[in-house]
C-alpha cells in the first residue's frame, strides 16, 4: 500500500531523514520506534506532505505521491493525526467530529461514521455539545482520532498518541487503537514513545535515529532482539 524509497526531508538546509525507505502493507500495523529527535514525526509529516521531500519517492497504493499537495494526499484516504491532539476548542465535539468529514466518501456516510465514532468512544456522546476546549487532555486525543475517523481512511497514521496524558489513560489510548483496527479493517502507521506499547500492539516495526532506518522486522523478532530490549524495552 504504501512504499517510501530512499527519502530525504530537510529543514533549512539541516537533513532530518536520510534516505530512509519502509514499507506498509494493506491492513497492516506498523510502529515507528526510536528517540526524541529521531525523525518520527519528519517522516509522518513528510508522507502526508506537510514537509517536502529532498530526494526519493512516495508511492501510495502504485500512484506516486512524491510531490503531491498534502489536501490531494488527504483525498486519497492518507489521514495523518499529528501530536498535541490540535482540536478546536471553540467548537462543540459534534462540530470537531462534523469537520473531520470533508472526504466526498466521508460526507456522503456523515450519520453512519458518526453513529460508529460515538460507538468507539461513548464519552464523546455524553461530551457532544461541550466545546471541546472543555475536555480533559485523553477525551481530546480520543476527539482528535474520532475526528480522523470521520474522514473514512484507508490508511491512518498516530503521532504519538498518549504524549501528555496519564498511564490509565495512555493504556486506554493503546485499547482503544487496537479495537479500532480491529472494528475498522485500514492500514495504521504508529509514531510513540512508549515502545513497549508500540511493539506489543504492531505486525512489524522500524527503528530510525538520527534520521536513518536503523533496523526493522516483526513484532517477535524486535522484541527479542537484546539491543531493542536494553534500548527501548527496559529490560537486560
Amino acid at each position: 500500500m504504501l512504499e517510501v524509497k530512499e527519502v530525504t526531508t530537510e529543514y533549512s538546509g539541516m537533513k532530518a531523514l536520510h534516505g530512509v525507505s519502509m514499507t506498509l502493507r494493506e491492513d497492516e500495523f506498523v510502529s515507528i520506534v526510536g528517540p526524541n529527535g529521531a525523525g518520527k514525526s519528519t517522516l509522518l509529516k513528510t508522507i502526508s506532505g506537510t514537509a517536502k521531500v529532498s530526494s526519493g519517492e512516495i508511492y501510495f497504493t502504485g500512484t506516486d505521491i512524491t510531490h503531491m499537495k498534502a489536501y490531494k494526499r488527504t483525498g486519497l484516504g492518507i489521514i495523518h493525526i499529528p501530536e498535541g491532539r490540535r482540536v478546536f476548542p471553540s467548537l462543540t465535539v459534534l462540530e470537531n467530529l462534523e469537520i473531520g468529514a470533508y472526504r466526498p466518501e466521508a460526507r456522503d456516510s456523515v450519520d453512519k461514521n458518526l453513529e460508529t465514532v460515538l460507538n468507539i468512544f461513548p464519552v464523546l456522546k455524553k461530551r457532544s455539545k461541550q466545546p471541546a476546549g472543555t475536555l480533559s487532555g485523553g477525551e481530546q486525543q480520543m476527539l482528535a482520532i474520532g475526528r480522523g475517523l470521520m474522514s473514512m481512511p484507508r490508511f491512518l497514521m498516530l503521532d504519538e498518541p498518549s504524549l501528555g496524558l496519564s498511564p490509565v489513560m495512555a493504556d486506554l489510548i493503546f485499547e482503544t487503537i487496537m479495537n479500532i483496527r480491529q472494528r475498522l479493517k485500514f492500514s495504521i502507521l504508529l509514531v510513540e514513545q512508549r515502545a513497549v506499547e508500540a511493539l506489543e500492539f504492531c505486525d512489524r516495526a522500524y527503528i530510525l535515529e538520527s534520521g536513518k532506518i536503523t533496523m526493522s522486522g516483526d513484532r517477535a523478532t524486535l522484541v527479542g532482539n537484546p539491543m531493542i530490549q536494553k534500548a527501548y524495552l527496559g529490560t537486560m
